[in-house]
């Protein structure tokens, strides 16, 4: 395992904890969250914060400026230790690692819904549902459209995948012949 990875679970961990401590879980989710997607999509503000010539102190007063007011002083005061300590690169491994231990710890898991259309938010709504009393945790689901499937649905739910699409039986279908035929 790498020291990054060592590294972003470590953080996730201490970071959750005192997110457990002042009960704001989700509250910490979603603003990490928002933040990992700020620096991804805003490519100027990413190289400034990544940029090995600009002091650290620099940084820190730009993220408070970007950021206070926005975020809790705990997310604020996580990013701002990243970047003093040279580890803003792993601010979307910690995210990552983050919600594992948070979904754990509520009995939540994340899904992604594969599907050949977009799903309307009832039939989403359906899916988590229905996952949910398979595996005994609450469901957060997404769907992501995937055009090959032809028909039905993927749901990845964790290392997990549940193929009930009309592509992953058709190739089901045609593996069993090929076996047959031998």
């Amino acid at each position: 395992m790498s020291t990054d990875t060592l590294a972003g679970k470590r953080y996730a961990k201490a970071l959750f904890e005192v997110a457990r401590e002042q009960e704001v879980i989700t509250e910490v989710e979603r603003e990490l969250k928002a933040i990992v997607h700020f620096i991804e999509v805003d490519k100027d503000f990413n190289k400034f914060i990544s940029h090995p010539n600009i002091g650290v102190d620099t940084k820190k007063e730009l993220l408070s400026k970007v950021f206070e007011g926005k975020v809790s002083d705990i997310v604020l005061h996580t990013v701002q230790l990243l970047i003093e300590r040279g580890r803003g690169s792993i601010l979307a491994a910690i995210y990552e690692y983050y919600v594992g231990v948070a979904n754990e710890f509520l009995g939540q898991a994340d899904a992604v819904v594969f599907t050949p259309s977009k799903l309307s938010d009832n039939e989403l709504k359906e899916v988590e549902e229905r996952f949910g009393k398979l595996t005994g945790t609450q469901i957060k689901a997404s769907n992501k459209v995937d055009p090959s499937l032809l028909g039905g649905l993927k749901v990845r739910i964790g290392d997990r995948l549940y193929d009930g699409s009309l592509s992953g039986k058709l190739a089901a279908l045609e593996q069993e012949l090929k076996q047959q035929a031998i």
